[in-house]
């Protein structure tokens, strides 16, 4: 009988301090969605100033159509400026694809080790890192023409208008592999960011000592443990993988393979380009990464008072 089955109830215990608080991933699919939705949309300037600081393109703002103020703005900022000011080219594309592969790869691994667990297929350790490892790789590779897309609009002198326009650009140029362009940097990427901000995240919802639920700040005390959690997963999958970053932007820009990218940024930057960028990448990755963890944490709780 499932309702009596003892190693589902295991794993529903096991899960009983993870994001929410003591419900499994499988009760709140759109809190996940939701909180995925709202990180994506708060940060979209950001993920755009990163994309220009790595990809190496040339912002200036000066001999611009805008004011004299703005073109008086340093170069070291300028990135910046640029990101929060409009036209916004790409931004749909940009929030849709972070917004559904956030919450899959949040979602899918929270899922994904509840049903490992409850199954037995393997140990704890295997049962975290299987899910973000399959998912954020699946996720990668149906998102990869959006990415390289959404990351040539963001050159200041690309006349693209639009996602689909770029998409059809890529294409008559470099036919339907072009698309996919760089899918190999990506997942070294993207795979062991997540991989590495879900356990950081689990491994800080085990450390960080439980809060006291007769406690008349118990609500607020949980979202203060729950933002220690969540910038800690933010800062160490930005941080890890800054130049993965930085060589698969590249590979947009040239055009050219992995190995002749590495090869082509270090003859011209010597080993610094492991670290272009950096800055930029630490506040559009770690931030949004953050939130999610952070956003759908409050969600659940918010949703789960009463019970």
């Amino acid at each position: 009988n499932r309702q009596h089955n003892p190693l589902f109830d295991e794993s529903c215990k096991a899960q009983k301090s993870k994001m929410g608080g003591g419900s499994v991933a499988k009760d709140h699919p759109w809190e996940y969605f939701t909180a995925s939705a709202l990180a994506a949309s708060i940060n979209y300037p950001l993920w755009r100033a990163s994309a220009i600081g790595q990809s190496g393109f040339t912002v200036s703002l000066a001999g611009t159509t805008r004011s004299s103020l703005l073109a008086s703005v340093p170069p070291s900022i300028s990135p910046y400026v640029y990101a929060f000011a409009p036209p916004y080219k790409g931004m749909v594309g940009v929030v849709a694809g972070m917004t559904w592969a956030r919450a899959a790869i949040f979602w899918g691994s929270d899922r994904g080790r509840e049903l490992l667990l409850a199954s037995n297929l393997c140990n704890e350790s295997l049962a975290l890192v299987i899910p973000p490892l399959v998912v954020s790789t699946l996720v990668q590779c149906v998102n990869m023409p959006i990415v390289r897309a959404s990351i040539t609009l963001q050159n200041p002198e690309s006349k693209l208008p639009n996602t689909q326009a770029a998409i059809r650009q890529i294409y008559e140029k470099h036919g339907i592999g072009g698309l996919w362009h760089g899918t190999s940097a990506g997942i070294l990427k993207t795979v062991p960011k997540y991989c590495t901000a879900i356990v950081v995240k689990d491994y800080m919802e085990e450390f960080l000592p439980q809060i006291d639920r007769s406690s008349p700040t118990y609500d607020r005390d949980r979202l203060w443990r729950s933002a220690a959690k969540s910038a800690a997963a933010g800062v160490a999958g930005a941080a890890l993988t800054n130049p993965l970053d930085v060589i698969r932007n590249e590979m947009f820009k040239t055009n050219k393979p992995l190995v002749e990218t590495v090869r082509h940024l270090h003859e011209k930057t010597g080993y610094g380009f492991l670290s272009r960028g950096l800055g930029k990448n630490m506040i559009a990755v770690a931030i949004p990464v953050s939130c999610t963890i952070f956003f759908t944490d409050a969600l659940i709780q918010l949703t789960t008072q009463d019970e």
